[in-house]
């Protein structure tokens, strides 16, 4: 009988979450068969069946399991499923019962298993000693309206605390205010411990420059009125700091272990901002791409982001990251290095602002601020600043920048 099992779908994957069953129970499934949509600590993913049979789910949507966990089960002719896999999980079974839940035994979320380690009360202390028995969503009801599961008597059976204690407690006492508790995805909880590391690991220093794109902005326009479309100034970015890193070895690196890793290829991750979300896909060997194909595929990849089609390996390699907030009217910002990277350079909106030409006259030009973020272990105030010096030279002279 084939398992189906929470898979791997990214290299710092610990545990996937079932968001939607594609198929139904019983349903009959071939191999290659879009099974699932998974969220993994990177993006949301559809997993395919790689064997055929009936399909028979164990793990409920809205399950968070470690890889490896089984999550289905695909039976043949005359099988049946062993079991312990025809139970609900608990959290199933609160969604669809409330006060007349029939589980006998703890969910996979309150075992303890190599993978998770035990699991932890989010809300009430620990009685006697004793983890309090309640339901996944009996406890997060419990913090989104304060109350106290310690101080609990469970109606479920062996005593356990179910949904319908914690809305009759509530009601009783009403807290003294809403609270509004937002559970964060895998790839959000991903983003805040490595922006965690960063600031725990990196001793960083912030270089900051102005780049006149007064010509670059005339060079769009004008291919854009003879070709109908041109890159964005973002795509124009990533190819100068893609040349420049070709220029600047140390800065296509990362320091590790008390040594520098310089990396071999030019890959400079584009940061995009999703639903709730940030994901940086990787423009793989961007200093030998052409600035078309290099905006051809930022776009293409900001489309599967936001759509949740994106792949693993998209999102993995980058040796230097451009995050833009000039989109949104931000002119300037300090942006977080990425662990693994040396630097990552911050780019806001191109402002017209007087300024002085070869003969003194004021004229208007378009100004652009560049603040480059780098870990001070790797790049030094020299380095960082003759970097960053030669991407605003490259963004002024954007002719160069086609060839």
């Amino acid at each position: 009988m084939p398992e189906i099992t929470m898979p791997r779908l990214s290299d710092s994957m610990e545990e996937g979450t079932i968001l939607r069953w594609l198929v139904a129970d019983g349903a009959q499934v071939a191999r290659g068969d879009e099974i699932a949509e998974i969220e993994t600590d990177k993006a949301n993913m559809t997993y395919e069946s790689d064997a055929a049979g009936v399909f028979r789910p164990v793990a409920a949507e809205g399950d968070a399991l470690p890889v490896g966990a089984v999550i289905a089960h695909v039976l043949g002719d005359g099988e049946s499923p062993p079991a312990d896999g025809t139970q609900p999980s608990a959290a199933a079974a609160d969604r669809a019962g409330g006060a007349g839940e029939t589980i006998s035994a703890a969910s996979p979320a309150e075992s303890s298993s190599p993978a998770t380690g035990p699991a932890r009360s989010s809300a009430g202390p620990e009685a006697d000693g004793a983890r309090v028995k309640a339901s996944p969503v009996a406890r997060r009801l419990a913090r989104e309206l304060g109350v106290d599961l310690a101080s609990l008597a469970g109606s479920g059976p062996g005593g356990r605390i179910v949904k319908a204690d914690v809305e009759a407690a509530s009601q009783a006492s009403p807290p003294p205010g809403a609270v509004e508790t937002v559970e964060l995805t895998s790839i959000q909880k991903t983003i805040a411990r490595r922006m965690a590391e960063s600031r725990a690991t990196v001793p960083d220093i912030q270089i900051r420059t102005e780049a006149d794109v007064t010509d670059l902005l005339a060079l769009r326009a004008q291919m854009k009125a003879a070709q109908g479309s041109a890159p964005s100034v973002n795509d124009f970015v990533v190819k100068a700091c893609a040349l420049a890193l070709r220029e600047q070895p140390r800065v296509n690196g990362a320091y590790k272990d008390g040594a520098f890793e310089l990396y071999g290829r030019v890959n400079v991750g584009v940061a995009v901002a999703g639903d709730g979300t940030l994901i940086v896909p990787t423009i793989f060997d961007a200093d030998v791409q052409p600035v078309t194909a290099i905006a051809q595929q930022v776009r293409a990849l900001a489309e599967r982001a936001r759509s949740g089609k994106i792949l693993p390996p998209e999102l993995s390699g980058g040796t230097f990251t451009v995050s833009n907030l000039g989109m949104f009217g931000v002119t300037s910002f300090t942006a977080i290095v990425n662990p693994g990277q040396a630097a990552i350079l911050a780019v806001g909106a191109a402002v017209t602002r007087p300024a002085f030409d070869a003969s003194g006259a004021v004229v208007a030009r378009s100004l652009m601020d560049l603040a480059l973020c780098c870990d001070h272990r790797i790049l030094y105030g020299a380095d960082a600043a003759q970097f960053v010096a030669r991407v605003r030279e490259l963004l002024e002279q954007p002719f160069a920048l086609l060839a």
